[in-house]
């Protein structure tokens, strides 16, 4: 039933791609992948750290040692529906976090949404501390992210499309579409 053997979900924290993704994968027949959650199961084998943000502290050179195991670690899998943000903001500046030198994925689908919306969901959400930022601060990183996502689509050959979550169930409804 998948369409494509490795579809890419990208997004700030905050735009609901990873509820989508997860309800997308579970009726679409993909296999789920949260990058952020396997890149933290390597983590955990090499590194004293039990949390995403604890593995976001680790030294560059550590994270990209985890990074590239990680997406090792899905290259040769089939249907594979993979959530991660596309780029992650460190204290050095912007890092791509979509790993193109390993993964080539069919089709890259950006999901975004408003500011309010995305800081709504931040501050609900248990799971994780998501850090609260100015509307200025996320307009630039939205931006990144499409201008980014772009350029990748066009240098690996993929299919890209923006999804705008302003209505879950339609959101949903338009993502199980492009899958």
């Amino acid at each position: 039933m998948a369409r494509w053997n490795l579809a890419t979900v990208v997004g700030v924290p905050g735009t609901g791609k990873t509820s989508l993704s997860r309800q997308a994968a579970a009726s679409t027949g993909y296999q789920y992948v949260n990058f952020g959650e396997l890149m933290l199961d390597f983590a955990r084998k090499k590194e004293p750290v039990s949390t995403q943000e604890e593995m976001f502290q680790l030294p560059l050179d550590v994270q990209f040692k985890i990074w590239g195991a990680a997406a090792n670690s899905i290259k040769d899998k089939e249907n594979v529906l993979l959530d991660l943000h596309g780029l992650d903001r460190s204290e050095q500046g912007y890092l791509i976090s979509l790993p193109l030198e390993i993964l080539t994925p069919q089709i890259i689908i950006l999901v975004e949404s408003t500011y309010y919306d995305i800081i709504n969901r931040r501050v609900r959400d248990r799971h994780r501390k998501r850090p609260l930022i100015s509307f200025k601060c996320l307009k630039e990183e939205m931006e990144l992210l499409r201008s980014i996502i772009t350029v990748t689509s066009t240098m690996k050959g993929s299919y890209f499309v923006i999804l705008k979550n302003d209505d879950f169930d339609e959101s949903l409804q338009v993502l199980k579409k492009y899958l």
